[in-house]
Protein backbone atom coordinates (compact mmCIF):
# COMPACT_ATOMS: atom_id res chain seq x y z
CA UNK A 1 0.00 0.00 0.00
CA UNK A 2 1.51 3.32 -0.94
CA UNK A 3 0.38 6.18 1.20
CA UNK A 4 0.56 9.69 1.36
CA UNK A 5 3.92 11.02 3.38
CA UNK A 6 3.95 13.72 6.05
CA UNK A 7 6.50 15.14 8.34
CA UNK A 8 5.30 17.08 11.79
CA UNK A 9 7.25 19.03 13.56
CA UNK A 10 8.77 19.36 17.33
CA UNK A 11 11.52 21.05 19.08
CA UNK A 12 13.94 19.16 21.12
CA UNK A 13 14.41 20.06 25.07
CA UNK A 14 15.94 18.55 27.72
CA UNK A 15 18.48 16.31 25.94
CA UNK A 16 20.66 14.38 28.36
CA UNK A 17 24.04 12.94 28.40
CA UNK A 18 24.56 9.55 29.82
CA UNK A 19 27.69 8.44 31.06
CA UNK A 20 28.60 6.48 27.67
CA UNK A 21 28.18 9.21 25.36
CA UNK A 22 24.57 8.44 24.68
CA UNK A 23 22.12 11.39 24.61
CA UNK A 24 18.23 10.97 26.16
CA UNK A 25 15.79 13.41 25.48
CA UNK A 26 12.16 13.06 25.35
CA UNK A 27 10.01 15.11 22.57
CA UNK A 28 6.16 15.88 21.45
CA UNK A 29 6.37 14.94 18.03
CA UNK A 30 2.83 14.66 16.85
CA UNK A 31 -0.85 16.13 17.70
CA UNK A 32 -4.26 16.65 16.60
CA UNK A 33 -6.01 19.70 14.36
CA UNK A 34 -4.97 21.41 11.05
CA UNK A 35 -1.35 21.77 9.48
CA UNK A 36 -0.80 23.22 6.70
CA UNK A 37 1.40 22.06 3.60
CA UNK A 38 2.61 23.37 0.11
CA UNK A 39 0.56 22.14 -2.76
CA UNK A 40 3.11 20.72 -4.27
CA UNK A 41 4.12 18.63 -1.44
CA UNK A 42 0.34 17.43 -1.96
CA UNK A 43 1.51 17.04 -5.79
CA UNK A 44 -1.32 19.47 -6.92
CA UNK A 45 0.47 22.18 -8.52
CA UNK A 46 -2.55 24.37 -8.85
CA UNK A 47 -2.80 24.69 -4.89
CA UNK A 48 -0.17 27.18 -2.97
CA UNK A 49 -1.01 25.34 -0.03
CA UNK A 50 -3.33 22.33 1.35
CA UNK A 51 -4.71 22.41 5.22
CA UNK A 52 -4.90 18.71 6.20
CA UNK A 53 -6.75 17.86 9.59
CA UNK A 54 -5.48 15.24 11.79
CA UNK A 55 -8.46 14.36 13.95
CA UNK A 56 -7.94 12.31 17.52
CA UNK A 57 -8.90 8.94 15.96
CA UNK A 58 -6.15 8.58 13.54
CA UNK A 59 -3.21 10.55 15.87
CA UNK A 60 -4.41 8.30 19.22
CA UNK A 61 -5.55 5.14 17.83
CA UNK A 62 -3.52 1.97 19.25
CA UNK A 63 -2.85 1.01 15.57
CA UNK A 64 -0.95 4.22 14.92
CA UNK A 65 0.53 4.18 18.61
CA UNK A 66 1.82 0.96 18.01
CA UNK A 67 3.95 2.26 15.15
CA UNK A 68 6.02 4.70 16.92
CA UNK A 69 8.00 2.23 19.49
CA UNK A 70 11.69 1.45 18.34
CA UNK A 71 11.54 3.43 15.15
CA UNK A 72 15.31 4.60 13.84
CA UNK A 73 16.16 8.34 14.26
CA UNK A 74 17.59 9.86 11.33
CA UNK A 75 19.26 13.71 10.84
CA UNK A 76 17.08 14.90 8.66
CA UNK A 77 14.77 12.62 6.20
CA UNK A 78 16.33 9.82 4.36
CA UNK A 79 15.40 10.16 0.38
CA UNK A 80 13.55 6.62 1.11
CA UNK A 81 12.02 5.21 4.17
CA UNK A 82 14.18 3.19 6.55
CA UNK A 83 14.23 -0.73 6.37
CA UNK A 84 16.27 -3.11 7.65
CA UNK A 85 17.80 -3.26 4.52
CA UNK A 86 19.48 0.16 4.57
CA UNK A 87 19.28 0.69 8.53
CA UNK A 88 22.46 1.28 9.06
CA UNK A 89 22.82 3.75 6.61
CA UNK A 90 20.36 6.08 8.55
CA UNK A 91 19.90 5.61 12.10
CA UNK A 92 21.86 6.89 14.82
CA UNK A 93 19.44 5.95 17.47
CA UNK A 94 15.93 4.90 18.03
CA UNK A 95 12.28 5.69 19.68
CA UNK A 96 11.95 4.10 22.88
CA UNK A 97 8.74 2.15 23.59
CA UNK A 98 6.79 4.22 26.45
CA UNK A 99 4.62 5.91 24.11
CA UNK A 100 1.93 8.30 25.75
CA UNK A 101 -0.57 10.76 25.22
CA UNK A 102 -0.10 14.31 26.46
CA UNK A 103 -2.84 16.54 26.19
CA UNK A 104 -3.41 16.93 21.95
CA UNK A 105 -0.08 15.47 21.96
CA UNK A 106 2.38 12.39 21.17
CA UNK A 107 4.86 12.11 23.40
CA UNK A 108 8.05 9.54 22.97
CA UNK A 109 11.66 9.33 24.35
CA UNK A 110 14.80 8.64 21.96
CA UNK A 111 18.07 8.16 22.02
CA UNK A 112 20.94 9.30 19.94
CA UNK A 113 23.95 6.98 19.92
CA UNK A 114 25.61 8.59 17.11
CA UNK A 115 28.83 11.42 18.23
CA UNK A 116 28.05 13.10 15.19
CA UNK A 117 24.16 13.09 15.56
CA UNK A 118 24.80 14.62 18.97
CA UNK A 119 27.13 17.17 18.47
CA UNK A 120 24.95 18.24 15.20
CA UNK A 121 21.78 19.01 18.18
CA UNK A 122 24.03 20.29 20.56
CA UNK A 123 25.22 22.45 18.09
CA UNK A 124 21.78 23.85 16.85
CA UNK A 125 19.89 21.10 15.13
CA UNK A 126 16.95 21.31 17.33
CA UNK A 127 13.85 20.04 15.45
CA UNK A 128 11.96 16.68 15.40
CA UNK A 129 9.94 15.50 12.25
CA UNK A 130 8.41 12.42 11.94
CA UNK A 131 8.43 10.35 8.81
CA UNK A 132 5.46 8.48 8.49
CA UNK A 133 2.86 7.61 6.24
CA UNK A 134 -1.24 7.54 6.33
CA UNK A 135 -4.41 7.92 4.06
CA UNK A 136 -5.79 10.71 3.25
CA UNK A 137 -9.07 11.92 2.04
CA UNK A 138 -8.96 15.18 0.09
CA UNK A 139 -12.18 16.63 0.79
CA UNK A 140 -13.46 20.33 2.41
CA UNK A 141 -14.56 20.09 6.12
CA UNK A 142 -14.27 22.34 9.94
CA UNK A 143 -11.87 21.11 12.41
CA UNK A 144 -13.19 21.27 15.83
CA UNK A 145 -11.44 24.84 16.62
CA UNK A 146 -13.06 26.25 13.53
CA UNK A 147 -9.97 25.69 11.66
CA UNK A 148 -11.07 25.29 7.29
CA UNK A 149 -8.96 22.32 6.13
CA UNK A 150 -9.01 21.22 2.53
CA UNK A 151 -8.06 17.08 3.51
CA UNK A 152 -7.93 14.98 6.32
CA UNK A 153 -5.89 12.22 7.56
CA UNK A 154 -8.19 9.17 8.28
CA UNK A 155 -5.23 7.03 10.04
CA UNK A 156 -3.99 4.52 10.75
CA UNK A 157 -0.32 6.57 10.95
CA UNK A 158 2.20 4.42 10.47
CA UNK A 159 5.53 6.07 11.54
CA UNK A 160 8.64 5.40 9.66
CA UNK A 161 11.30 7.31 11.51
CA UNK A 162 12.27 10.67 13.99
CA UNK A 163 14.58 12.80 12.12
CA UNK A 164 16.34 15.75 13.46
CA UNK A 165 16.44 19.11 11.24
CA UNK A 166 17.47 22.20 11.62
CA UNK A 167 14.18 23.88 12.12
CA UNK A 168 10.65 23.63 10.61
CA UNK A 169 9.77 26.48 7.40
CA UNK A 170 6.80 28.60 9.19
CA UNK A 171 7.18 28.51 12.60
CA UNK A 172 6.00 26.28 15.20
CA UNK A 173 2.33 26.29 14.18
CA UNK A 174 2.55 26.42 10.57
CA UNK A 175 4.23 23.30 9.37
CA UNK A 176 5.35 23.38 6.11
CA UNK A 177 7.45 21.16 4.99
CA UNK A 178 11.14 21.06 6.48
CA UNK A 179 13.45 21.10 3.04
CA UNK A 180 13.48 17.39 2.45
CA UNK A 181 12.91 16.43 -1.06
CA UNK A 182 11.19 13.25 -0.63
CA UNK A 183 8.97 14.20 2.81
CA UNK A 184 6.29 16.61 3.23
CA UNK A 185 3.02 14.94 1.76
CA UNK A 186 4.30 13.16 -0.91
CA UNK A 187 3.24 11.58 -3.62
CA UNK A 188 -0.39 12.69 -4.46
CA UNK A 189 -1.21 12.97 -8.57
CA UNK A 190 -2.02 16.20 -9.09
CA UNK A 191 -5.85 17.19 -9.42
CA UNK A 192 -7.27 19.85 -10.91
CA UNK A 193 -10.96 19.86 -8.20
CA UNK A 194 -9.34 18.68 -5.19
CA UNK A 195 -12.97 18.83 -3.53
CA UNK A 196 -13.91 15.99 -5.68
CA UNK A 197 -10.49 13.96 -5.25
CA UNK A 198 -11.05 10.90 -2.71
CA UNK A 199 -7.67 9.74 -1.59
CA UNK A 200 -8.65 6.98 0.38
CA UNK A 201 -7.43 3.26 0.18
CA UNK A 202 -9.58 0.09 0.44
CA UNK A 203 -8.01 -3.15 0.87
CA UNK A 204 -9.13 -5.93 -2.16
CA UNK A 205 -9.18 -9.30 -1.92
CA UNK A 206 -7.88 -10.70 -4.82
CA UNK A 207 -7.94 -14.62 -4.24
CA UNK A 208 -5.71 -15.50 -1.46
CA UNK A 209 -3.55 -11.96 -1.79
CA UNK A 210 -4.84 -8.82 -0.51
CA UNK A 211 -4.07 -5.18 -2.36
CA UNK A 212 -4.46 -1.92 -1.43
CA UNK A 213 -6.83 0.47 -4.26
CA UNK A 214 -7.85 4.07 -4.71
CA UNK A 215 -11.73 4.12 -3.78
CA UNK A 216 -12.50 5.15 -6.95
CA UNK A 217 -11.01 1.96 -8.19
CA UNK A 218 -12.58 -0.17 -5.99
CA UNK A 219 -15.31 -0.68 -8.37
CA UNK A 220 -13.57 -1.72 -11.39
CA UNK A 221 -11.86 -3.77 -9.14
CA UNK A 222 -14.60 -5.79 -8.11
CA UNK A 223 -16.57 -5.57 -11.29
CA UNK A 224 -13.35 -7.14 -12.65
CA UNK A 225 -13.57 -10.08 -9.62
CA UNK A 226 -16.95 -11.03 -10.27
CA UNK A 227 -16.32 -11.05 -14.13
CA UNK A 228 -13.04 -13.32 -13.49
CA UNK A 229 -15.49 -15.44 -11.19
CA UNK A 230 -17.99 -15.98 -13.78
CA UNK A 231 -15.96 -16.54 -16.14
CA UNK A 232 -14.31 -19.53 -14.79
CA UNK A 233 -17.72 -20.38 -12.83
CA UNK A 234 -18.96 -20.78 -16.66
CA UNK A 235 -15.85 -22.68 -17.58
CA UNK A 236 -16.51 -25.42 -14.86
CA UNK A 237 -19.77 -25.84 -15.90
CA UNK A 238 -19.17 -26.02 -19.41
CA UNK A 239 -15.87 -28.54 -18.03
CA UNK A 240 -18.43 -30.60 -16.33
CA UNK A 241 -21.10 -30.59 -19.07
CA UNK A 242 -18.48 -32.13 -21.37
CA UNK A 243 -17.18 -34.82 -18.62
CA UNK A 244 -21.08 -35.39 -18.65
CA UNK A 245 -21.60 -35.96 -22.39
CA UNK A 246 -18.11 -38.23 -22.43
CA UNK A 247 -19.50 -40.38 -19.66
CA UNK A 248 -23.24 -40.96 -21.62
CA UNK A 249 -21.26 -41.57 -24.65
CA UNK A 250 -19.29 -44.00 -23.10
CA UNK A 251 -22.38 -46.10 -21.17
CA UNK A 252 -24.28 -46.25 -24.44
CA UNK A 253 -21.19 -47.26 -26.19
CA UNK A 254 -20.57 -49.82 -23.80
CA UNK A 255 -24.68 -51.00 -23.63
CA UNK A 256 -24.43 -51.54 -27.28
CA UNK A 257 -21.66 -53.72 -26.88
CA UNK A 258 -23.34 -55.77 -24.06
CA UNK A 259 -26.79 -55.65 -26.81
CA UNK A 260 -24.21 -57.18 -29.61
CA UNK A 261 -22.42 -60.06 -27.45
CA UNK A 262 -26.06 -60.48 -25.85
CA UNK A 263 -26.83 -61.47 -29.50
CA UNK A 264 -23.78 -64.26 -29.82
CA UNK A 265 -24.98 -67.48 -29.04
CA UNK A 266 -22.61 -70.24 -27.88
CA UNK A 267 -22.53 -73.83 -29.53
CA UNK A 268 -24.80 -75.59 -26.72
CA UNK A 269 -27.47 -72.34 -26.75
CA UNK A 270 -27.37 -72.80 -30.80
CA UNK A 271 -28.05 -76.49 -30.34
CA UNK A 272 -30.52 -75.84 -27.91
CA UNK A 273 -32.28 -73.31 -29.93
CA UNK A 274 -32.61 -75.64 -33.63
CA UNK A 275 -33.24 -78.58 -30.90
CA UNK A 276 -36.24 -76.28 -29.51
CA UNK A 277 -36.86 -75.18 -33.30
CA UNK A 278 -37.26 -78.36 -34.21
CA UNK A 279 -39.96 -79.70 -31.59
CA UNK A 280 -42.01 -76.58 -32.04
CA UNK A 281 -42.21 -77.84 -35.52
CA UNK A 282 -43.22 -81.46 -34.74
CA UNK A 283 -45.91 -80.71 -32.73
CA UNK A 284 -47.24 -78.02 -34.69
CA UNK A 285 -47.37 -80.40 -37.95
CA UNK A 286 -48.79 -82.87 -35.46
CA UNK A 287 -51.61 -80.31 -34.27
CA UNK A 288 -52.66 -78.59 -37.62
CA UNK A 289 -50.70 -79.85 -40.76
CA UNK A 290 -52.52 -77.47 -42.76
CA UNK A 291 -50.58 -74.48 -41.41
CA UNK A 292 -47.52 -73.16 -43.17
CA UNK A 293 -44.78 -72.94 -40.82
CA UNK A 294 -41.79 -71.02 -43.28
CA UNK A 295 -40.58 -67.59 -42.24
CA UNK A 296 -42.40 -67.88 -38.99
CA UNK A 297 -40.90 -66.68 -35.65
CA UNK A 298 -41.98 -69.37 -32.88
CA UNK A 299 -44.86 -67.03 -31.50
CA UNK A 300 -46.46 -66.34 -34.84
CA UNK A 301 -46.03 -70.54 -35.33
CA UNK A 302 -48.07 -70.75 -32.24
CA UNK A 303 -50.62 -68.36 -32.85
CA UNK A 304 -51.00 -70.03 -36.39
CA UNK A 305 -51.65 -73.13 -35.10
CA UNK A 306 -54.05 -72.29 -32.49
CA UNK A 307 -56.01 -70.16 -35.08
CA UNK A 308 -56.16 -73.44 -37.36
CA UNK A 309 -57.60 -75.10 -34.13
CA UNK A 310 -59.86 -72.64 -32.75
CA UNK A 311 -60.74 -69.81 -34.91
CA UNK A 312 -61.45 -65.95 -34.26
CA UNK A 313 -62.02 -67.02 -30.87
CA UNK A 314 -58.22 -66.20 -30.13
CA UNK A 315 -58.57 -62.71 -31.60
CA UNK A 316 -57.04 -60.23 -29.49
CA UNK A 317 -55.68 -62.31 -26.86
CA UNK A 318 -52.69 -62.13 -25.16
CA UNK A 319 -49.63 -64.19 -25.61
CA UNK A 320 -49.32 -66.03 -22.42
CA UNK A 321 -53.13 -66.65 -23.53
CA UNK A 322 -51.80 -68.20 -27.16
CA UNK A 323 -48.76 -69.99 -25.84
CA UNK A 324 -51.12 -71.82 -22.83
CA UNK A 325 -54.22 -72.78 -25.34
CA UNK A 326 -50.95 -74.02 -27.92
CA UNK A 327 -49.45 -76.64 -24.85
CA UNK A 328 -53.14 -78.08 -23.99
CA UNK A 329 -53.33 -78.70 -27.77
CA UNK A 330 -49.99 -80.36 -28.02
CA UNK A 331 -51.06 -82.44 -25.42
CA UNK A 332 -53.91 -83.63 -26.94
CA UNK A 333 -52.13 -84.23 -29.86
CA UNK A 334 -49.58 -86.21 -28.06
CA UNK A 335 -52.11 -88.47 -26.23
CA UNK A 336 -53.63 -89.38 -29.49
CA UNK A 337 -55.42 -93.41 -29.97
CA UNK A 338 -56.61 -94.04 -33.84
CA UNK A 339 -58.36 -97.00 -32.38
CA UNK A 340 -59.65 -95.07 -30.03
CA UNK A 341 -60.50 -92.51 -32.72
CA UNK A 342 -62.00 -94.81 -35.02
CA UNK A 343 -64.62 -96.77 -32.32
CA UNK A 344 -65.52 -92.48 -31.61
CA UNK A 345 -65.85 -91.59 -35.89
CA UNK A 346 -68.39 -95.23 -36.18
CA UNK A 347 -67.56 -98.40 -38.13
CA UNK A 348 -69.13 -98.31 -41.67
CA UNK A 349 -71.01 -101.64 -42.92
CA UNK A 350 -70.37 -103.18 -46.08
CA UNK A 351 -72.02 -105.58 -48.10
CA UNK A 352 -70.19 -108.98 -47.89
CA UNK A 353 -71.92 -111.10 -50.49
CA UNK A 354 -70.95 -108.71 -52.68
CA UNK A 355 -67.62 -108.79 -52.44
CA UNK A 356 -68.02 -112.56 -52.46
CA UNK A 357 -69.43 -112.82 -55.57
CA UNK A 358 -67.39 -110.49 -57.64
CA UNK A 359 -64.16 -112.48 -55.99
CA UNK A 360 -65.58 -115.95 -57.17
CA UNK A 361 -66.05 -114.33 -60.84
CA UNK A 362 -62.78 -113.29 -60.72
CA UNK A 363 -61.35 -116.54 -59.94
CA UNK A 364 -63.49 -118.48 -62.85
CA UNK A 365 -62.33 -116.11 -65.43
CA UNK A 366 -58.70 -116.70 -64.67
CA UNK A 367 -59.03 -120.79 -64.49
CA UNK A 368 -60.81 -120.16 -68.32
CA UNK A 369 -57.91 -118.60 -69.36
CA UNK A 370 -54.93 -120.68 -67.84
CA UNK A 371 -54.65 -123.67 -71.06
CA UNK A 372 -53.60 -120.21 -73.12
CA UNK A 373 -50.43 -120.46 -70.90
CA UNK A 374 -50.17 -123.77 -70.95
CA UNK A 375 -47.43 -126.39 -72.33
CA UNK A 376 -50.12 -127.97 -74.64
CA UNK A 377 -51.34 -124.33 -75.95
CA UNK A 378 -51.83 -124.38 -79.72
CA UNK A 379 -49.45 -121.46 -81.50
CA UNK A 380 -51.31 -118.98 -83.39
CA UNK A 381 -50.13 -118.48 -87.41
Amino acid sequence: MTDIKFTDMAAISGLRITDSGNAHAEVRCARTGCQTYLGAEMGLMDRETVTVYRPESAVFSKDSLATFAGKPVTIGHPAELVTADNWKSHAVGDVGDEIARDGEFVKVPFRLLDATAIKSVQDGTREISMGYTTPILMQDGTAPDGTQYDAIQIGPIKINHLAIVPKARGGDELRIGDGAANWGATPCPPKSNVKDHDMTMLTVVLGDQAAQVAVADAPKVEAFKADAAKKMADAETAHAKAIADADAKLAKAEAALDAEKAKVLSDADLDKRVADRADLLAVAKGIAPEVKTAGLGDAAIRKAVVTAKLGDAVEGKSDAYIDARFDILAEDAGTADPFADGIKSGVKATNDADLAGTAYASNVASMADAWKSGPNAKKEA
